[in-house]
């Protein structure tokens, strides 16, 4: 098979990144103000029916929002499950930063990691990986801003409060709070997004980073195929004008909780998602994504900016993600030591495939 063959993925053989770096800003401006259409100019009530869960979407008129008690539902943590899931010895703390309430869980000891989870998750993706990760390593675990059990910053008319940029901030600061200057970094999903970010705008800060299972968003939204939206119909459902992915999505997880059964990790995921705000907050992050965000990402690349700590990428070969995109070479467009590795385990690999993941941790952040 030639080299063009086998790269040819959804737009990414090697021509077409060339040519991609040459047209990323305009695109980028244009694709913006596109998405800024599609979440803002929506009737209500046919923009509010659309929402859907992670995979999909209704149309008609708007959902009412779900009563219920989640004390009721026995798919529900009552309480807080990091004591349950972390080894004994693991602290919590709430930091305050500079625009938000961080919940944050830290244990280990030697150089210290943030790390980051994705949507719509929360600091406990990590357990499985965590008891190992601390014995060579000192973690901070955070809840983004709007997730788990961290606070759930007021809106803002562009969806800003939810941009990567402040939520990097947010990590920065939860760094300096324990007296951290420079870090390595983990994240998964938006986790990774936001160390991306953190990265380009802090390089002083990062000093290497680790991205579970995504490709940046301006390139997702800036190459639309069909098999994208397809897989990731979400990134397109959750831009509706809010309440009607919020409420859809509400609707669905109290359903699924009123079944006992599910493991530890999922009646978390469950507790954190039914607070007051965190779905709201998490669809407003993916209408950053697909707004104001763009607008950074595209000042970033019309200024040549990019990731110049070591980066390294695992994805999930087995998931979309894989299949879909040649993820190294995005990647490699993106910073200036890139390495990477497709694992199996689905999209969330610390949960699906722990030990692979781990291994690729240890490995990449050793030294």
């Amino acid at each position: 098979m030639t080299d063009e063959n086998s790269n040819k993925k959804l737009g990414t053989t090697r021509r077409g990144l060339l040519q991609q770096s040459a047209r990323s800003a305009a695109m980028l401006a244009g694709g913006a103000a596109m998405l800024a259409q599609l979440a803002d100019a929506q009737p209500p009530a046919a923009a509010a029916g659309r929402g859907g869960g992670r995979g999909g979407g209704r149309g008609g008129a708007a959902a009412a929002p779900p009563v219920f008690d989640p004390k009721t539902l026995p798919g529900v943590a009552q309480e807080p499950s990091w004591p349950k899931l972390f080894p004994a010895g693991f602290k919590n703390e709430l930091v305050k930063t500079a625009g938000a309430e961080i919940n944050v869980v830290t244990g280990g000891s030697g150089p210290p990691m943030l790390m980051m989870h994705g949507a719509p998750q929360s600091l406990c993706t990590w357990h499985l990986v965590a008891e190992e990760l601390s014995k060579s390593y000192t973690l901070v675990m955070m809840d983004h801003r709007g997730y788990g059990d961290s606070s759930k910053p007021a809106d803002q008319p562009d969806h800003s409060s939810q941009s990567k940029r402040p939520m990097a901030q947010d990590g920065v600061d939860v760094m300096t709070h324990f007296g951290f200057n420079q870090f390595r970094v983990v994240g998964h999903d938006r986790g990774g997004r936001v160390g991306r970010r953190m990265a380009i705008d802090h390089p002083e800060k990062v000093q290497k980073l680790l991205t579970i299972d995504i490709v940046p968003a301006h390139y997702l939204y800036s190459h639309v195929m069909i098999e994208f939206v397809q897989a990731y119909p979400h990134w397109f459902t959750y831009l509706m004008r809010s309440p009607g992915p919020e409420n859809d999505l509400i609707t669905q997880r109290v359903a699924g909780a009123q079944r006992a059964g599910g493991s530890a990790l999922n009646m978390e995921y469950n507790r954190v998602m039914l607070l007051p705000g965190s779905t709201h907050a998490m669809c407003e992050d993916y209408r950053a994504s697909a707004s104001c965000d763009l607008k950074i990402d595209a000042a970033d690349i019309k200024a040549g900016k990019k990731i110049t700590c070591p980066l390294h990428v695992l994805w999930a070969s087995d998931g979309a993600m894989g299949p879909l995109y040649d993820v190294l070479a995005i990647w490699k467009e993106e910073g200036t030591k890139v390495t990477g590795k497709g694992l199996t385990g689905g999209h969330s690999l610390q949960e699906g495939n722990p030990m692979g993941t781990l291994a690729e941790i240890q490995a990449f952040m050793k030294g």
